[in-house]
């Protein structure tokens, strides 16, 4: 063939070649994608096309056969699918954010006034607000009274929320306009008095007779709050998140906020069963768009350890005669439950100590009848006693744990439960085996947000300066694949969207996260130092 026919056949072969491949929205390659398909699949390279994967696979055909003005060069870092928090306030992080001043890790009440004093002359609140303090980080270990408050704040109301969430200290104005006395009593709840008098510490139900009258953010106040939480959640890595107990007018304003483009972050919603709440969402059945999801409500069966309020089978070690209490009477779970099966909802209960749980399992098992797909969840499932653990799977129950809380927990949870009881705490690799999945999530604000600390506290069994040297019981610990799972499509599945998000698959939204090191080859002690180079939701860099 005479040489002046080769080039413009050469060309057309180029062309041809060139057309076939098929038009993407964004390629990324030389990756070590970890899909977390059924076969934990370790691929190179994806393509993404309206929002979605459309194609996982091999450089060489994803290359071959997809083309994109927007490609991106993984530069052989790990790809992991994005990450989900399967337990957290969502809504109640970005309130702390604006709101409230952080006590987290103060090491005594003294420190606890320093911040607030600080807050309050930055801020000049109506009500001074703060969330964090944990007396058991303190030298004296004992919860703290109203008096440094009162001198500080005489006429500033003041409301300081534990880190758990289920206790909190307020000073003598906010007692007063709370309308709360000596003789004051709550159900599901308690106001600690000495010499007859409200010491200014109060538990679980008990809270709300202060929070209740704190006004109200105005929408644009929460618009902001919502936007300040996303942020601070595509910063590590987080795209989905499914936040423990909402009202309907949150519900709505993120629904709106969604479809007006404002907020990108897919936002599981678990109701809080006020009856406004019950008879205007769940009532309609569940509701579901391609960022929202609401089809579950949420329940609380006792208090938490740190501040004694869990419900436990036997009194405290550390404070006899007390076993917590539960926040509701069994009639008040039961008719929600009916309710909930009944409209196709999920039920989510929170539940740490071992009564706690062993209410909540039994109280199941009336209405799940045996194995299920309802998925009906155990919030935390933090303390179990070793007679009920095979009851998660003979009713398929799913416990929904937060593995930072054991390394949190682990230096005073003894103290609270013996020698004997801590061994069925924090159990993790026992409650994996019954049902084969676990869901993982953080609880934040009660814990750090970053997922990355959630995946070294699975497997390590260890606090972030590397103590106990062995692990805090580690025959509990998770391995590297079962936490990645965790955090990803076991996820997911806790919500019913595995189908849609939580692995790196062809048909599912491409939401993903690229780490500057790999948390599955990391040495775990550097675990905690790894950074998210960008998060990407629906194909879109959020970070």
């Amino acid at each position: 063939m005479h040489k002046s026919f080769l080039i413009p056949l050469v060309v057309i072969f180029m062309f041809g070649c060139t057309e076939t491949k098929k038009k993407v929205d964004l390629i990324i390659h030389h990756a070590t994608v970890y899909t977390v398909d059924d076969g934990f699949a370790i691929q190179e390279a994806f393509a993404v096309k309206d929002g979605k994967f459309i194609a996982v696979g091999s450089n060489q055909a994803i290359l071959d056969n997809y083309k994109s003005k927007n490609m991106v060069d993984a530069e052989g870092r790990a790809v992991y699918p994005g990450f989900i928090d399967a337990h957290c306030h969502f809504y109640g992080y970005g309130y702390n954010l604006l709101k409230r001043a952080d006590l987290i890790g103060t090491k005594s009440f003294g420190e606890v006034i320093e911040k607030i004093r600080e807050h309050f002359d930055k801020y000049q609140p109506e009500w001074l607000e703060g969330r964090g303090w944990d007396q058991n980080d303190w030298d004296v270990k004992e919860f703290p009274t109203k008096e440094l408050l009162d001198e500080a704040f005489p006429n500033v109301p003041v409301y300081l929320t534990r880190i758990d969430g289920h206790a909190a200290i307020a000073n003598s104005e906010a007692l007063k306009r709370a309308g709360i006395t000596g003789q004051t009593k709550v159900n599901g709840g308690e106001v600690l008095l000495k010499n007859g008098e409200p010491t200014g510490l109060l538990i679980d139900n008990a809270m709300e007779l202060v929070s209740n009258i704190i006004p109200l953010p105005d929408h644009d106040e929460i618009q902001k709050m919502l936007l300040a939480a996303e942020e601070k959640c595509f910063g590590v890595g987080l795209t989905s998140v499914h936040d423990a107990g909402l009202e309907k007018s949150t519900i709505d304003l993120i629904d709106q906020m969604q479809k007006d483009s404002l907020l990108k972050m897919r936002i599981y919603a678990m109701i809080s069963p006020t009856g406004e709440n019950l008879d205007h969402l769940l009532d309609k059945g569940p509701y579901l768009t391609d960022r929202l999801t609401v089809r579950s409500v949420k329940l609380y069966a006792d208090g938490a350890l740190g501040s004694r309020g869990a419900k436990i089978i036997e009194p405290y070690s550390d404070d006899p005669g007390n076993t917590g209490m539960f926040m509701f009477e069994p009639e008040y779970y039961k008719t929600i439950c009916l309710r909930a099966l009944e409209h196709g909802f999920q039920v989510n209960t929170h539940a740490i100590g071992d009564a706690g749980n062993r209410f909540v399992l039994n109280l199941y098992a009336e209405f799940l009848k045996g194995n299920n797909d309802l998925r009906w969840r155990i919030e935390h499932a933090q303390v179990v006693h070793p007679d009920d653990f095979k009851l998660f799977g003979e009713y398929s129950i799913i416990p929904s744990v937060q593995p930072t809380h054991a390394t949190s927990d682990m230096y005073w949870a003894e103290d609270r439960l013996g020698q004997e009881r801590i061994k069925g705490a924090y159990a993790y690799q026992q409650l994996l085996a019954e049902n084969g999945w676990i869901p993982l999530g953080t609880d934040f604000p009660v814990e750090d947000i970053n997922p990355i600390f959630t995946f070294y506290a699975a497997v390590s069994r260890k606090d972030l300066q590397g103590w106990p040297q062995g692990g805090f019981q580690p025959e509990n610990a998770l391995s590297r694949e079962e936490t990645l799972k965790g955090m990803t499509i076991w996820a997911a599945k806790a919500a019913f969207e595995e189908d849609v998000k939580g692995s790196i698959e062809a048909g599912k939204f491409a939401d993903f996260l690229i780490l500057e090191n790999d948390l599955m080859k990391e040495q775990m002690a550097d675990v905690p130092g790894i950074k998210v180079k960008s998060t990407w939701l629906n194909g879109e860099k959020v970070y």
